[in-house]
């Protein structure tokens, strides 16, 4: 498993639902790709299957041919908004500018060598992923 930087409420539950929902986001991942004319193949994976497989309600099927790098690039953005929005959830229904300030201050204490307006959009859609 990969070492993240983690902000300070980060605890092992996030860890745990994190590593099922980036499963179900990979297989997600891998969909876009190829609805998007890449070589991926076709998983037949639609929001349903990605919202089922992250809860737990569906099993994950294995990936087809996978292009790790791309992923794992963007994986501590998505980890972080997924992250975020579990733990400021209750107080920020949904993405604003207040949240984005917020998150972009711990973005950038946590993770001092990523720029913030690279990520910010990965980010943003870990914090919008549905369950």
């Amino acid at each position: 498993m990969s070492q993240f930087n983690n902000p300070t409420w980060w605890t092992s539950e996030h860890d745990s639902a994190w590593e099922r929902t980036k499963a179900a986001f990979k297989r997600d991942w891998d969909q876009t790709k190829h609805d998007l004319g890449g070589a991926e193949p076709d998983t037949g994976q639609g929001i349903k299957d990605t919202v089922k497989q992250a809860a737990g309600k569906e099993p994950i099927p294995p990936r087809g041919t996978i292009n790790f790098v791309e992923f794992e690039t963007v994986e501590p953005a998505y980890r972080f908004g997924y992250g975020a929005r579990v733990h400021y959830g209750k107080d920020y229904i949904s993405w604003d500018d207040d949240i984005e300030q917020i998150l972009r201050r711990e973005w950038t204490t946590t993770y001092p060598e990523r720029n913030w307006e690279d990520d910010v959009e990965y980010v943003q859609e870990g914090w919008d992923y549905e369950q």
